[in-house]
Parts: structure tokens; C-alpha cells; sequence
């Protein structure tokens, strides 16, 4: 049995009971017209008022075909793919020979630029050309040599019980664990982590203020505490790369992503990046 309404009484409903079930569709609905979209105002037929709503800023994306990644994951191994192609040649901007002189060179980096420590750096290897020279320089002199970099009294001593410890615990030459890096003075795993990936080419991911503001403002990780960035970053790289994954990033900050001013128009990850056009 079909029970429903009449053709002018609305719209047809019909239930099929019975035998009749198999053969005639249970609901029956007349098309429904489809609403005209709201404009901007938020009443139909209304136009847009340029000034009340702005076209929406549009964030361009650099590589085509590629989905919006939603994770910390999936937004670190997008980034690490991009900026390997936006700068595939970074390298350390610190000038050195040696690992031993990149771990003067790191030292002296603290609170004070590359391009400052790279200015100071020759004469101090010229003056001090092995651990055994630096441990027993004069602290005056060495002061002096170093005085530019800003702190000087401090990484002095820092310097000398460095080489100190070279000398008498490693034979004068620079050890390769984390464990043995941070045991010198002046050494922390920022420090230990640049020289293992940049003069021993083992895993390592520095943690300056750079790789930890961009690594929070593109949604890697929430986390503000240098050592705890880095552990959340590791899994998301691959083990030999993430020196490399660090100093693309320190770049990026340098150029593109400022402290203060982010040049988000010509970031490379401006697609999927959280903070995008928000700083």
C-alpha cells in the first residue's frame, strides 16, 4: 500500500508497505533549488564592500601537486625538502681548517656574529695554532686577541680549560661524542652538535635562536627550551641530515624569516606555514 500527499498539498512523501517495497522507491523528494551563496556582508544580492571585506590574502605555493602538510612531521620534512632546494649549497659560516679551530670558532660565536668571529679567528690561529699553544697562552694576551667577540674575559677561561682538557684527556685532539664535546668548558650541545655534523659529518642538529623561532613559528614544535626543540626535531629528519637541516634553516632565518619582520611573501613555505602572513 502507498500512502502520501496530494501533488498541491507540498511536497510528495510516499512509504511503501507491504510487497510494494520492492518496487517503488521509499521516499520521493522534488529537487530542491540551490541557494545563492552570501556575499561578503552576509545578505544575498548584497555587493561586496572593498573596504568592510578585503579580498582574502592568498598564500602562493612554491611546489605544485604537493598537499598542505597538517603535522609537525609532515610540516619539518616539507620544509627540509623545500629549503634543500632554496639553498643547496649551505655551508658552515664559520671560517676554519680544522675541527679543532671550528671549536674555537663555535666558542667564540656565542652572542656575537659569524662575520665578527671570522674577523678574529686568524690572528688567534696564527698566535695559537694547536690546543697545546692555547692552553698555555697568557690569558691577557688571549684576551686581547678575542676582546671584539664580547665577553672575552669568559671564553678565555673557557678556551684555555678547553684545550686543557684536549691536551691531557684526549691527546689534543677533538673528541666525537656528545658525552665527551660537553664535558669541555664552553661546550654545550649546540656547540657539540655543530662540530659533529660540520667537521665529523655526524648526526647533529644545532639548536640556535634561529632554527628554534622558525622551527616553532612553521609548527614543528611548540616546545622554547633549545635541547627540547632538538629532540622533537631529531625523528623528523634522517640522521645525516639534520646538520645540514639546521644551517638551512639558520639561513632562512637570516634572509627570509626575521625576528622581527618575517618576509612571508617570499618564504617558500608560505602554503602551509601556521604563521604565515601573521608576522
Amino acid at each position: 500500500m502507498l500512502q502520501g500527499t496530494s501533488p498541491s498539498s507540498g511536497p510528495e512523501i510516499w512509504i511503501a508497505t507491504g510487497s510494494e517495497a520492492s518496487c517503488r522507491p521509499s521516499l520521493r523528494v522534488p529537487p530542491v533549488a540551490a541557494t545563492p551563496p552570501a556575499s561578503h556582508s552576509g545578505h544575498p544580492g548584497e555587493p561586496r564592500d572593498p573596504g568592510r571585506w578585503p579580498e582574502p590574502r592568498q598564500r602562493s605555493a612554491t611546489v605544485a601537486g604537493v598537499g598542505r602538510p597538517r603535522s609537525p612531521r609532515g610540516r619539518a620534512r616539507e620544509t627540509h625538502e623545500r629549503l634543500k632546494l632554496e639553498y643547496p649549497d649551505a655551508d658552515c659560516a664559520l671560517t676554519h681548517d680544522s675541527p679543532y679551530q671550528l671549536l674555537v670558532a663555535t666558542i667564540l660565536s656565542a652572542q656575537c656574529t659569524d662575520e665578527r668571529v671570522n674577523m678574529v679567528t686568524p690572528a688567534l690561529f696564527e698566535r695559537c695554532p694547536t690546543p697545546e699553544d692555547l692552553a698555555t697562552c697568557d690569558p691577557g694576551e688571549l684576551e686581547q686577541l678575542i676582546h671584539s667577540t664580547g665577553f672575552f674575559a669568559a671564553k678565555a677561561r673557557n678556551l684555555m680549560a678547553m684545550a686543557d682538557r684536549l691536551v691531557g684527556c684526549h691527546d689534543g685532539e677533538v673528541p666525537t661524542s656528545m658525552r665527551d664535546l660537553t664535558a669541555l668548558a664552553g661546550v654545550g650541545r649546540k656547540t657539540a652538535n655543530v662540530v659533529r655534523s660540520v667537521a665529523f659529518d655526524l648526526p647533529g642538529l644545532p639548536v640556535d635562536t634561529h632554527v628554534g623561532r622558525l622551527s616553532r613559528r612553521i609548527g614543528m614544535t611548540a616546545q622554547t627550551d633549545p635541547v627540547a626543540v632538538e629532540r622533537e626535531l631529531n625523528p623528523m629528519i634522517p640522521a645525516a641530515e639534520r646538520g645540514d637541516f639546521s644551517m638551512r634553516l639558520i639561513l632562512h632565518g637570516r634572509q627570509v624569516c626575521g625576528a622581527r619582520r618575517a618576509d612571508c611573501g617570499g618564504c617558500v613555505c608560505n602554503d602551509f606555514c601556521p604563521s604565515a602572513f601573521a608576522v
